[in-house]
């Protein structure tokens, strides 16, 4: 581990790309929104917000670091 690595803290909160329970279409959430998150196409709810870390209501397809 390098200096800069220990003097630099990673975020813990990471964009993930979600895929919908109902059409199946693809769209991309906040580890950590505050508010709840519904598809674009359906109207279905994609995520919970629980006060810290989101409730993914739908498949996780891709983690974004």
């Amino acid at each position: 581990m390098s200096e800069w690595e220990r003097l630099i803290p990673k975020p813990k909160s990471r964009f993930l790309r979600v895929k919908c329970p109902d059409c199946g279409n693809e769209q991309v959430v906040f580890s950590n929104a505050t508010v709840s998150v519904h598809c674009n196409i359906c109207g279905a709810t994609l995520a919970e917000s629980s006060g810290g870390k989101t409730k993914i209501k739908g498949e996780v397809v891709f983690v974004m670091e």
